[in-house]
Order: C-alpha cells, then sequence, then structure tokens
C-alpha cells in the first residue's frame, strides 16, 4: 500500500489531468512544506498549512521556521535517504529519532520509536545518555519530552512550524482569566469533604504553560488513554473540573462515567463567564473549553452509516477527539494504542472503519492485511502540522547534529518546567 503522501501526490496529478479518482481536501498538500515556510514569512502572519487545520487561526505567537538550506528542499527522495541514514549512523547512539503515530511514512522510517505522544516522552527516557532527541510530531510532544528529559539533552523539532492548533485554542492568558471568574463565583474554600470548588485538567494536548498552570493549582494532565482514571482522580478532590482544551474528550470521557450533558457547560472564553450564567456554573460537574481538534471534527455520523450500509459487520472504531455523537455511533472509541490493539486482538479478518488521522490509518491498514481497514472519511486530510514536517528537514537536523549545531532547539524555562513536571508525575501515577 502507498503512503499517504504517495497519493496525494497521484490524486493531485491525476486531478490536473481532469480525473476523479480520488480526493484531497487541498492540492496544496503536494507541495514542499517549505512553500508555506517562505508564505508565512513573507505574510508576517503565521498559518497551520493545508491539511485538517486550514481553516484554523493561528495567534501571532506561533512558532514560524525559517527557510530550509536549498540543498534540502532541492534534493529528490534517493538523496535524502541516503543523507538521513549516513547522518544517523554518524551520529549513532548520540541521538534518537521519535516519530508519532500522525507522522508521514517518509519521516516514520528513520524513527527509533513509534508512538502516541505520551508513549514517545517516555521512550525518550531509555536513552539518557543521547545528546539530542528529535522529536517528529508537534511543538507540545517535544515540549513535554524537554520537561522530562535530562538538562544537558537537547530536543530538537525539525520544524518549528509544526504546532497544534487544538493547543492553540487554550493560552494561559484566557485560562488564567476563566480562574479568576471561577474563584470569584465558588471561592476558594472546600466543601465539608475536603473537595475544592475545582480542579484543573489540561489535556496532553496543550503547550507546557498550561501544564505548568495545572501543577500549580492542584490539577493534573491526561491522555486519551487514562482521562476517565484522570477524572476520578480529580472528582476525589474538587466538586467539578475544568477541562481543557478539547471538549470532546472531556465531554465523550464524562458522559461514559455517568455526568449528564446538563451538567457539562462549554466555556467559551471568547464570552463573559464563558457564556454561561452562574447558575448553570454551579450545577456543574464538568467545564468543558470550547476547543477540538480539526482531524476528527471531520468525521460524521453519515460516514458510519455509509461504512455500515457497504460493508455489514464492519466494525467502528474513532477516537474520543471525535464529536459525541461520532463515538455514540461506532462500535468503539479509544486512544490511538486502543484503536492499534483493537485491530491486532481479531482472530478473523475483518472489516474496520476507523475514524482518526489518516497517516495511522494507512499504516494499520499496511500492517494488517488479513483485515479490510480504512479510513470514515473518503477524503484525504492529514493533520496539517504534523505534515509540516518532511524528510528534508530531517536531513538537516540531522546533518546540522553531525556538524556540531544544534538547531530548533525547543527548550521550556525552569519555573513552567517545575509545576509542568508535578501535574505530569501525578498524570503518570493515575494509570488506568
Amino acid at each position: 500500500m502507498s503512503s499517504v503522501n504517495t497519493a496525494i501526490q497521484l490524486i493531485t496529478r491525476e486531478q490536473a489531468e481532469g480525473s476523479t479518482a480520488g480526493s484531497t481536501c487541498s492540492p496544496a498538500l503536494a507541495r514542499g512544506p517549505w512553500d508555506y515556510d517562505l508564505a508565512e514569512a513573507l505574510a508576517g502572519v503565521p498559518a497551520y498549512g493545508p491539511g485538517a487545520s486550514v481553516a484554523d487561526v493561528a495567534p501571532p505567537s506561533t512558532p514560524r521556521q525559517g527557510q530550509l538550506p536549498e540543498e534540502y528542499r532541492l534534493a529528490g527522495d534517493a538523496e535524502l535517504d541516503a543523507r538521513i541514514r549516513a547522518a544517523k549512523a554518524a551520529l549513532g547512539d548520540r541521538a534518537v529519532i521519535l516519530g508519532h503515530f500522525y507522522q508521514r511514512d517518509e519521516v516514520v522510517e528513520y524513527a527509533d520509536f513509534v508512538g502516541d505522544s505520551f508513549q514517545l516522552a517516555n521512550a525518550a527516557l531509555t536513552r539518557p545518555d543521547a545528546e539530542a532527541i528529535i522529536f517528529c510530531g508537534v511543538h507540545f510532544m517535544a515540549e513535554t519530552a524537554d520537561i522530562l528529559s535530562r538538562p544537558e539533552q537537547a530536543v530538537i523539532l525539525p520544524n518549528l512550524a509544526a504546532g497544534c492548533s487544538m493547543a492553540d485554542m487554550a493560552d494561559i492568558d484566557s485560562v488564567t482569566e476563566c480562574w479568576e471568574q471561577l474563584e470569584e463565583l465558588f471561592g476558594t474554600d472546600p466543601d465539608v469533604d475536603g473537595r475544592v470548588p475545582v480542579i484543573p485538567v489540561t489535556y496532553m494536548n496543550s503547550s507546557a504553560a498550561l501544564k505548568g498552570f495545572c501543577g500549580e493549582h492542584g490539577g493534573i494532565v491526561c491522555t486519551s488513554s487514562n482521562a476517565a482514571t484522570v477524572l476520578e482522580w480529580a472528582f476525589e478532590r474538587g466538586q467539578r473540573v475544568l477541562f481543557f482544551p478539547d471538549q470532546h474528550l472531556g465531554r465523550n470521557t464524562a458522559k461514559a462515567m455517568g455526568v449528564p450533558l446538563e451538567q457539562m457547560p462549554m466555556w467559551n472564553p471568547r464570552k463573559e463567564l464563558g457564556g454561561n450564567d452562574e447558575q448553570s456554573l454551579q450545577d456543574s460537574r464538568v467545564i468543558l473549553w470550547h476547543g477540538f481538534c480539526s482531524v476528527h471534527k471531520r468525521f460524521n455520523v453519515a460516514q458510519i452509516e455509509k461504512a455500515r450500509a457497504e460493508f455489514p459487520g464492519v466494525q467502528v472504531i474513532v477516537h474520543p477527539e471525535c464529536p459525541m455523537e461520532v463515538v455514540d455511533a461506532a462500535d468503539a472509541a479509544g486512544s490511538t494504542d486502543f484503536i492499534r490493539k483493537a485491530i491486532a486482538a481479531a482472530t478473523e479478518p475483518t472489516v474496520f472503519a476507523v475514524g482518526t488521522e489518516i497517516n495511522l490509518v494507512n499504516r494499520l491498514a499496511a500492517e494488517n492485511p488479513q483485515h479490510t481497514i480504512f479510513c470514515l472519511d473518503p477524503v484525504i486530510c492529514p493533520c496539517s502540522t504534523m505534515y509540516r514536517i518532511h524528510p528534508g528537514y530531517l536531513a538537516w537536523v540531522l546533518e546540522s547534529l553531525v556538524r556540531g549545531e544544534v538547531v530548533n532547539r525547543i527548550t521550556v524555562a525552569d519555573d513552567v518546567a517545575a509545576p509542568a513536571r508535578v501535574a505530569l508525575e501525578r498524570m503518570l501515577a493515575a494509570r488506568p
């Protein structure tokens, strides 16, 4: 099975020739990411690039990538492959490459570890002697790796423009303002059971600043794998939870735990009291932030109905970042690791319709040829920011290391890293 990038290139060529054999959400996906680095530099405005997050507005503080040297932009696939492999061999154990599940195959093939953001941060800990950790993922993942790694280790993000629109939907200023409004409404005194009015919970897909905020305010970080366990932890300590930035993971998890929808108001940071009245907040159990993943927002019930009509008996598995109605209509919902294990556990040939990022779905199909596995969304639309990392950037950062130069280093200030580490350690202790 060809890679997602190969499919995009083919579809783009066929569309140019008048064929409609397939579709992507943007023909610009076929271009090199360095085109968007340049466009953003010329415009003076950051953006997420083509793909699922193309319509999301990037805040002015979004990191931008300088122009990739011409030799890497012009190099062909074979040349980049040879240069990456030669640089890896020269560096040996001095460098470790981490590849996220959603990364393009042309980058993942060079990874020493492949996994989700939490798995990769832990994988980096198994290489304490590595001088450099090259994180082929997005910005918040590299931040987490820097928080958990040794101070002398350099964490490198091959393309600084590889951010995350969902993580950017909750910033430290907006969350702090929300917190102040909630404290004014609820006060800070615990109830008769010793539970404080609110416990902050941030999803792993958030900035280091928000992880630090949770550490400072008695809160915790969660992953899609342990979100229910984390909410139980929070309910033991607080009367309610402020959950950010992904509303869907929060809603789907709390709903499965029996929390009524009417007790899960949405907080819109652009409105007073988040757009709520005081009573609805007083009655709340989980206050959901107005954030979402643009990849998982693309999935809908009509896609599930179409899959069931075309493949009777199909098993539909989706990620809990999908909207509630999609999760309710699916046969199962869970993290990327849950999806992988569910497919691996199938002993008979099975048809799976999967609702998560296309690079992972495509890879699962290639790794499990005994099954029929396809993405619920028929339009090829990868994560915009993961797709900003290309073998050209990987070759550049590796060859820079060979020359003794560290480029694109991600560092988290000590005053942020210390409380963020507290929140992450609480998460590590909250095992499902």
